[in-house]
């Protein structure tokens, strides 16, 4: 089986950058909100976030990519339904685990309530990351 093409460095780069700026614009207001964060923190501190997720996210989606192309033959634009169910979900559980910390540090909550705002922020990118890449890969087929 051959390998298929994977996304170039400059299309991985454009895809990080309209993620993360995309979520900043739909989910800081959100945060502010219902955390009772004032808005200047929450969004200094979804900035930070933003950044650890851009680093997560360009190393899990090349790997992921890289280990699906090498299990099923596909490129990351063909793939299914349940794949993509299973990609957004490790993302985010691997960002949970790096975000956890970076609450509580940043906020001054107690490792539940930060556990309680990183579940809601995960939750609301769980959908977001799925609704954004079925559209980018719809948007921006590898190889075209």
């Amino acid at each position: 089986m051959t390998q298929p093409a994977l996304r170039s460095l400059s299309d991985r780069l454009r895809q990080i950058a309209l993620f993360e700026l995309g979520g900043l614009f739909l989910i800081t207001p959100p945060f502010t909100w219902l955390s009772g964060v004032p808005m200047e923190q929450s969004a200094g501190l979804l900035v930070m976030m933003a950044i650890i997720a851009a680093l997560w996210n360009g190393s899990y989606n090349t790997v992921f990519d890289w280990i699906e192309g090498r299990l099923t033959g596909r490129t990351a634009d063909r793939r299914p339904l349940r794949m993509r169910i299973l990609h957004a979900t490790g993302f985010e559980g691997g960002l949970l685990l790096m975000s956890l910390p970076a609450i509580a540090w940043w906020t001054g909550m107690g490792w539940m309530e930060a556990l309680l705002a990183d579940l809601g922020l995960s939750a609301a990118y769980l959908l977001y990351a799925f609704c954004f890449n079925l559209l980018y890969d719809r948007h921006f087929p590898i190889g075209a």
